[in-house]
């Protein structure tokens, strides 16, 4: 690592054992922005020392569970960070939860009182849990050190695509193994400012946007409903090399559209010093975009809600369009078949099951022991669900879930991932996603779902042909279905289940 950057953080080096040690020195450097309000260092932990007077007037005590909808503001992360100095673990909440899911969620996670950001009224009632608001925020102050220890600090719940969701309980220790191992593949330091505009209730938004601005002491611009110029003015107000933006596909591809056109937001996408995708894998389309509007790629990561982020693209490397990068500092991982015997291929064709260990791996689902085992075995290993292949370098390329995108066809075993990526490359072609369908000759045939450019005609034979060409014939989808949009959740995925359900 370069000189600077060791100078950089040597104060962030020597106080790893506090989850956020710059929180501690209260100082008047910023802290967070979230639309046009801003707060220093101080005064966020002042913030901080006023929600656990709250807490502690509320009769919460260490141990308890406090459920935070996640509101675009101020408090909300004061909130979180109040939770933490009282040994509180935080159930984060979606303002935007259907009554359905919150019940599900508040009865299996029992929070003792759900907090809500003053301005903010949520959609559903609470079933009873009673409703926290902030009053006012203290003086600036010192904050009592949280220590980085085996303690539950979050529950995040899954999308529930198998099911109802469940909750992932998230340790202090977690966090930080993981938020280390990427500050040290991203050269992240005090200096940077990450801009983003991702929901607060994801490992993406939550644990790297905030938790990760916080442990590295730098600042957070939230920019609380994504838009367009929203993003563009966020990126001009810092310099270049002290800025890194957060997105996942979707916003990436938003971005480079209008850039292509506005030679303003063309601009502010040339300022950060590190343009980061997750959540999703980004067309190698999309990388060739932004690549060509600003002089510099896109780095990718790869991460799940148990496990956080595993793979990473360094800063030191250039990007590594349709790949993650390799593990990232700490992390195991390996390949495995469907018996989960280890796969030594390193020839990027054969496919095989990622199953990692590291410090980031999620304590368990809370209340679901069962589950829990089925994919964390005694050793350590979680087995993702994600299918990859892996390089001679041990770069990895995601090809999907092996519950929706491993397609076995006539004898193959196809990955929906690598046939998406080819059509991705078809001019007329906006957005893909294959799936295999039942099938009594091939026992599943490839069907795409595609959403075509503006204007475009539909020529499905001409769509299968382009595959079958670049890639194999058996590869080629046997059904092309045009669609307006494709489903996708909160963060951008697609929701294949809606597809043929």
């Amino acid at each position: 690592m370069r000189q600077r950057d060791k100078a950089r953080r040597s104060w962030y080096r020597s106080s790893v054992s506090e989850l956020f040690a710059r929180l501690r020195e209260a100082d008047s450097r910023l802290a967070l922005i979230v639309g046009d309000e801003a707060w220093s260092y101080a005064e966020l932990a002042g913030a901080a020392l006023e929600h656990v007077s709250l807490l502690a007037r509320s009769k919460v005590a260490p141990g308890d569970r406090v459920a935070l909808w996640a509101e675009p503001h101020l408090s909300t992360a004061a909130a979180m960070i109040g939770n933490a100095v009282a040994c509180v673990t935080t159930i984060p909440l979606n303002p935007k939860l259907g009554s359905a899911e919150l019940e599900h969620i508040l009865s299996d996670s029992a929070p003792k009182l759900a907090f809500c950001a003053a301005g903010f009224e949520p959609i559903h009632e609470a079933g009873g849990v009673p409703l926290l608001r902030a009053a006012h925020a203290s003086p600036p102050s010192r904050l009592p050190s949280i220590e980085v220890d085996d303690s539950p600090a979050l529950i995040l719940y899954t999308s529930g695509t198998t099911g109802l969701p469940k909750g992932a309980v998230i340790t202090r220790r977690n966090i930080a193994a993981n938020l280390d191992s990427l500050a040290e593949a991203w050269e992240w330091t005090a200096r940077d400012t990450v801009v983003h505009s991702l929901p607060l209730i994801h490992a993406h938004g939550l644990v790297l946007g905030l938790f990760g601005s916080l442990r590295v002491g730098g600042a957070l611009h939230y920019v609380p409903r994504f838009s367009l110029g929203g993003i563009g003015r966020a990126l001009t107000d810092y310099r270049h090399d002290q800025t890194v933006l957060f997105a996942v596909p979707t916003m990436i591809h938003r971005l480079a559209e209008t850039a292509e056109r506005d030679d303003d937001l063309r601009d502010a996408l040339r300022v950060p010093r590190l343009l980061i995708s997750g959540s999703a894998g980004l067309p190698v389309r999309e990388h060739e975009r932004i690549q060509a509007l600003t002089g510099r790629g896109v780095h990718e990561r790869y991460g799940l809600t148990e496990t956080l982020i595993n793979c990473a693209v360094p800063a030191s490397s250039p990007p590594m369009p349709g790949y993650v990068g390799p593990p990232l500092p700490g992390v195991e991982l390996k390949l495995v078949d469907e018996q989960r015997r280890a796969i030594d291929a390193h020839d990027d064709e054969t496919i095989g099951e990622v199953v990692v260990r590291s410090d980031a791996v999620f304590a368990g689902y809370l209340n679901r022991d069962e589950a829990t085992r089925e994919l964390l075995d005694g050793e350590g290993w979680f087995y993702t669900g994600d299918l990859a292949t892996r390089t001679a370098s041990g770069a990895i390329r995601i090809l999907g879930r092996r519950s929706t995108d491993m397609i076995k066809t006539g004898g193959y075993r196809v990955g929906a991932g690598e046939i998406e990526a080819c059509l991705l490359e078809h001019p007329t072609v906006r957005e893909a996603a294959v799936v295999g369908v039942p099938d009594d000759d091939l026992g599943q045939r490839i069907a795409a779902f595609v959403v075509l450019n503006e204007c475009e005609a539909e020529d499905p034979a001409g769509l299968a042909a382009f595959v079958a060409e670049r890639l194999s014939p058996h590869k080629r989808p046997r059904e092309v279905r045009f669609r307006h949009e494709l489903p996708r959740n909160a963060m951008g995925k697609v929701q294949k289940k809606k597809l043929t359900g």
